[in-house]
Order: structure tokens, then sequence, then C-alpha cells
């Protein structure tokens, strides 16, 4: 799945301290093999290069 600025994501990575926080795409880089790898902005920071499997989109609908 590939993800656009702005969108609403959750970080899945046992590695950072961000792991399983909802975060924005803000921005998206494409790597020289064509892959897209991504910026996610935290309330508390952001992680940079983080690879499309490790991001899942925030269900919008809930209330």
């Amino acid at each position: 799945m590939s993800f656009d600025e702005d969108d609403r994501v959750v970080l899945s990575d046992d590695h950072s301290e961000f792991d399983g926080q909802e975060g924005t795409v803000t921005q998206v880089m494409e790597t020289m093999f064509g892959d897209a790898t991504y910026t996610v902005s935290f309330e508390e920071g952001q992680e940079t290069g983080v690879p499309a499997d490790a991001l899942s989109a925030v269900d919008e609908t809930e209330e």
C-alpha cells in the first residue's frame, strides 16, 4: 500500500520509540529502486525512512 502526504497512519516498528502510535505522513521519498519511504510526524517527534510495510492506514470512519 502506498500513502500520500497528510495521510493518517499507525507505525508498526518494534525498534521505534513511536511503535503503535498514530501520526501523519509529512514527506514521501522515492528510493533508487522505485520504492517509497516516508517521514511520519507524531506529537513527540518524527520518524524518517519508514517503509510502507511498517505503516497502516488509520480508519477515518471511527466516531
